[in-house]
Order: structure tokens, then C-alpha cells, then sequence
């Protein structure tokens, strides 16, 4: 292990660069991680330790950069919660866990400990099948935007594509779909990593209506229909997330209904027909099996209601 001349500070380009290059993680990765090491930044310059050197870091700083945490605010002046103090930990021990890997003299990652009530497990919303049929019958398909936006819905519950992974997509991607039943397409996902995403003949169906309404020559496979001359008219996930949200509210269904939603719900469908993890790990792309296993705590308390319901022991006797 070397000691650093550089600051603390100075290294968290390098970081960032280092998350982008070796480890490949997605540009969001990378932004969410700047956006949480800012904060320790901010900390380093309030207790006058801009200056300090990886091999100066002490337990001490990350107690009391702990504190700070937990008596920060959000933008509402609400305390921050731990599962969002949780966050802001997650990115520094990546970031000392970088010193390591570079043979930085500095204390391991370690020693940067997550609150305990922050650590439980995470839990999945999703919609049943009645809830998804109202939510993709939401749009008004008379109107080109409402053709679109079905679509969507009907690409994402049956790809469970990422919502950046969506907006990516380009129309020359989908020129051999006529006389398709269904369709399998490769895509680059999260973290530079491919895969393979499945349209359903359902899905299709409604990826071709739309696709026949379009004779424009942009590229993007969702554009928008009120955008500036001079503008991209490639859909973007903020669109997209706002489109979901009012078709839920309009459907009637709960409103913590987002694209991600649609991917959750997606899976959990397919576990409960009887899907593998393995085969949805690999329709999710997830990366660690250990990131799929969070849908198996939906199917266990279905799993449970249905032993008790059948298998209770009530019909035998004593």
C-alpha cells in the first residue's frame, strides 16, 4: 500500500472514472455516486478537512461524518431517513473500496458500518394482472400519444425493460416485425452488459399499430409529439415516468406505479407460474442471482396463504 499525496477530494474523479472504465457501471451508477459523495465533500469542507489524504482518514471522521448525516435535512427540512442515510454509506464504501483496489494506503471499507434498520430486506411493489389489464388500458388509443403510450406499457410488462433501456431503443431495431408472431431483440443493458428481451405477440401487436403511424424520419423508436423543431424528439425516461403515473391514476390503480413497477410486476408473474429464478435473472439481467432472490419474499407470503388455506392440518383428526 502506497500513501496518496492527492486529497481525499481530488481522488473522487479517479473514482468515478475507475467505476466507468474497470467496473462499467451504468452512467446513473456513476451520476448517483457523485451525487452522494458530494455530500461527503461538503462534510470534509464544514469540519476543515478538505486537505486531508486517503491514509488520513480516520474512524473517528466516519463516526462523526455519520452524525452529520443523521442530523442533515432534506429539501422539505425533514430528517434524513436511514435508508437514504443508507445511500450516501453505500457510496463512500465504494469509494474507499477504490483505495484498495489501487493500493491506496487508506482505512478499509469496512469500517464504514450500515445502520441496522437500514439493512432489512428490500421489498418489491407490483400489480396483479387485473391492476396491469386497467393500467394498459389507460391511454386514449385514438390519438397518436395515447397508440404510443400502449405500447409503452404493453412493452415494458412484457420485456421488463429498464426505462432507460426502453428509451434507447431505435425504430431500425424493429424494421423485420411484420409478419411476427412475437420477437426476441438484443440489447446492451445496465453496465455495458447484453441480453436478450422477448415481445410478447401481444406487445408486438401493439409496437406494430404504433409503428404504422409513424412517417417521420427520427430514429427513436418513442418520440415525442409536441417537442421543439430543433429538439430531440427522443422520448425520455422522465416522459416516460410521467406518462406511467397518469395512466395509473386514470386506471385506478395504486400510485406507486412507475415503469420500474412494470418490470416487478413482470417477474413476480413469472415466479408465480412457476419460473425459475435462474431464467428470470437472466430476463431481468441482473448480474448476482442474490438481486433476483428479493421477488422469492413475495411468492413465500403467497406460498404461506396458500398452506394455510389447504394445508393447515384442520381436516385431520386430533
Amino acid at each position: 500500500m502506497e500513501k496518496s499525496n492527492k486529497t481525499i477530494i481530488d481522488h473522487i474523479p479517479d473514482f468515478l472514472d475507475y467505476c466507468e472504465v474497470e467496473k462499467g457501471l451504468s452512467n446513473k451508477t456513476q451520476e448517483n455516486y457523485k451525487r452522494y459523495l458530494n455530500k461527503f465533500k461538503l462534510w470534509l469542507a464544514k469540519a476543515n478537512k478538505a486537505s486531508l489524504r486517503p491514509h488520513e482518514l480516520t474512524p473517528e471522521d466516519i463516526w462523526a461524518y455519520r452524525l452529520y448525516l443523521g442530523r442533515s435535512t432534506d429539501q422539505k427540512g425533514r430528517s434524513l431517513k436511514k435508508s437514504t442515510q443508507n445511500y450516501y454509506l453505500i457510496a463512500l464504501r465504494a469509494f474507499l473500496g477504490y483505495f484498495t483496489a489501487k493500493d491506496v494506503e487508506c482505512i478499509p471499507a469496512d469500517k464504514v458500518a450500515l445502520p441496522k434498520d437500514a439493512r432489512g430486506e428490500k421489498t418489491v411493489k407490483f400489480l396483479n394482472l387485473d391492476q396491469i389489464e386497467k393500467l394498459l388500458a389507460a391511454p386514449d388509443i385514438k390519438s397518436l400519444s395515447g397508440l404510443r403510450d400502449r405500447a409503452i406499457l404493453e412493452a415494458l410488462f412484457s420485456t421488463g425493460l429498464r426505462i432507460a433501456e426502453l428509451t434507447n431503443l431505435n425504430k431500425e431495431q424493429f424494421e423485420n416485425i411484420k409478419d411476427k408472431k412475437d420477437f426476441e431483440l438484443s440489447i446492451v443493458g445496465k453496465g455495458g452488459h447484453p441480453r436478450t428481451v422477448y415481445f410478447s405477440e401481444r406487445a408486438l401487436s401493439w409496437l406494430k399499430k404504433y409503428l404504422e403511424t409513424r412517417k417521420d424520419k427520427e430514429k427513436a423508436l418513442f418520440i415525442h409529439y409536441k417537442s421543439r423543431a430543433d429538439a430531440e424528439g427522443r422520448l425520455t425516461p422522465r416522459s416516460v415516468e410521467r406518462m406511467v403515473k397518469k395512466s395509473a391514476v386514470k386506471a385506478g390503480v395504486p400510485i406507486f406505479t412507475t415503469p420500474h413497477t412494470l418490470r416487478h410486476s413482470m417477474a413476480t408473474d413469472l415466479l408465480e407460474q412457476g419460473v425459475d429464478l435462474r431464467s428470470i435473472q437472466e430476463f431481468l439481467g441482473h448480474r448476482n442471482i442474490a438481486t433476483t432472490q428479493v421477488y422469492t419474499h413475495v411468492t413465500n407470503k403467497r406460498l404461506r396463504d396458500i398452506h394455510r388455506q389447504y394445508h393447515s392440518g384442520k381436516r385431520m383428526k386430533e
